[in-house]
């Protein structure tokens, strides 16, 4: 009888324990975020979760999205704050399937965009201290865990090409050097390693491929970000 209750003990302390293989896809604007989650969709034991669009865009009936893209400078604070809090939530959302598949960070939120923002005079100086301090706190409550992150490696040349053509609200006013210094600061974080910190290894895919061809870089990698269901099997 005491065997048999220390080894359901032992499995419900494993059960517990056990968590999704956490991936965090990145990449610049126009990289093929969206395609690579929807790639991925197809496996029952992937949770995707897409950036969270619809909250940032009706907090409370406000626009944040639309209103920084308008006016960065008096809105890019208040947008930015709320985008670290909806990421921190993105990665602790509940899933019981084997991989999360997430598209960009907490981590992406703080060193790419807010440092852009900040660098590019539209969140000043006591303004970016606040949002250190805030990403500092998330970070340190409840850590983020992530076990990979796939980099979707695009020139700005392409994926302004890609923008123009898929016409999204609000991106008709984003140029390609704005484009070119995201690349940059992906390329700083992600392979130099010399901007901020990187929290796991770093899978770097082609993202300059095109729908057609993209399918078989997905295939070639999927192993490496559906190994949480071999984890857990």
């Amino acid at each position: 009888m005491n065997t048999a209750h220390n080894i359901l003990k032992a499995c419900i302390r494993k059960m517990a324990q056990r968590r999704p293989f956490n991936v965090i896809v990145e990449g610049n604007i126009g990289s093929g975020k969206t395609t690579l989650l929807e790639h991925f969709k197809k496996y029952e034991d992937v949770s995707v979760q897409a950036e969270p669009l619809e909250q940032w865009t009706n907090f409370n009936g406000h626009n944040l999205l639309a209103l920084m893209y308008k006016d960065a400078q008096k809105w890019s604070f208040s947008f930015e704050s709320y985008v670290l809090l909806t990421m921190m939530q993105q990665h602790q959302h509940p899933t019981n399937r084997a991989v999360r598949l997430m598209e960009r960070s907490l981590f992406s939120a703080k060193y790419i965009f807010v440092e852009k923002m900040h660098r590019d005079g539209n969140i000043p100086d006591a303004s970016a201290a606040v949002l250190d301090e805030m990403f500092k706190f998330l970070n340190e409550q409840k850590p983020p865990q992530v076990d990979l992150i796939v980099y979707l490696r695009a020139t700005p040349e392409v994926v302004h090409e890609r923008m123009v053509k898929r016409n999204r609200d609000g991106e008709n006013t984003v140029s390609l050097n704005y484009l070119q210094d995201l690349h940059e600061m992906h390329e700083d974080w992600l392979v130099r390693k010399t901007l901020g910190h990187c929290p796991a290894p770093v899978l770097v895919m082609n993202a300059d491929l095109d729908k057609a061809q993209i399918a078989n870089e997905y295939k070639k990698y999927e192993g490496d970000i559906l190994k949480g269901i071999r984890l857990q099997a």
